[in-house]
């Protein structure tokens, strides 16, 4: 099997007495970069700005928050549309992370090499070696992380000589302990 949905392994721990109704791998990350109410805040040690290119590299240490949510790498390449909004603002098209990619919203990270957030598609896509996403003590690896942000469905890819791997604690999903 090439990919594993999450809300397919979400289906699975509906099986897992306690844990019917717990929030998904995913659903931490649907808003970022399709929240229209929270401005992005960047900030980093160096910043390049390519006029012809409409886009902006940020490097050393960037941080990138808009409400919860929180990325860590160190470069960033952000594409706008280059239209002035009824000012200087302009609209993020696209987010390129590249250099170990840390993200982290309410009680769900995910790390990896390489992200890429399509704000016109709103799709993030995490890449690497090794990408984790973990939920409090319940984690997920594999080598390619997908997310549609508007929907919050994930899906999550083994290497090729590899597998998907999942380890879920027993009602840890649901503010249970194991003892009922």
């Amino acid at each position: 099997m090439k990919g594993i949905s999450l809300l397919a392994a979400a289906a699975l721990i509906a099986l897992v007495p306690g844990l019917a109704g717990a929030q998904t791998f995913s659903n931490a990350f649907a808003g970022f970069g399709d929240n229209d109410k929270e401005p992005i805040q960047i900030e980093a040690q160096e910043l390049q700005v390519e006029d012809k290119t409409n886009s902006a590299t940020f490097t050393g240490d960037v941080l990138v928050s808009q409400g919860e949510t929180r990325m860590k790498t160190q470069k960033l390449r952000v594409f706008y549309d280059g239209k002035a909004d009824g000012g200087v603002q302009q609209r993020i098209m696209r987010l390129e992370a590249n250099g170990r990619v840390y993200i982290s919203s309410k009680d769900q990270t995910a790390t990896g090499d390489e992200a890429s957030f399509d704000m016109a598609r709103k799709i993030m896509v995490m890449t690497g070696q090794q990408v984790v996403l973990s939920q409090g003590p319940n984690v997920v690896v594999g080598n390619k992380l997908t997310i549609n942000l508007e929907t919050g469905k994930a899906d999550l890819e083994a290497p090729k000589s590899g597998r998907v791997k999942v380890l879920i604690q027993p009602n840890s999903l649901n503010g249970k302990g194991t003892g009922n």
